[in-house]
């Protein structure tokens, strides 16, 4: 995942601040992803109200609520069950 230049808005933010604060000033900022892009915004509504600390807060934050555009093949695992909640491909014995 790339920031592009969200990382320097999130490090310029005034600290405490909180997802309400945040989406409405910088919602629009896009992050790049794996396959697309996702709205900032959009990623924060996920959480719910938080409050952050740190510049820090926000990015592990940011990072954990991405969509499914941020990973690789979706549902692909060799050795991991279907996580809860999904639906994924019928696993095959051989």
């Amino acid at each position: 995942m790339k920031f592009n230049g969200t990382g320097d808005m999130i490090d310029a933010l005034e600290y405490p601040t909180t997802t309400e604060e945040i989406i409405a000033n910088h919602g629009d900022a896009e992050l790049e992803l794996q396959r697309g892009t996702e709205r900032v915004g959009d990623v924060l509504e996920r959480l719910g109200q938080e409050e952050f600390e740190s510049p820090e807060d926000v990015r592990l934050s940011v990072r954990s609520a991405v969509g499914h555009k941020a990973i690789g093949r979706r549902f692909y695992s060799d050795r991991d069950p279907t996580a809860l909640g999904e639906t994924g491909p019928t696993p095959l014995s051989l």
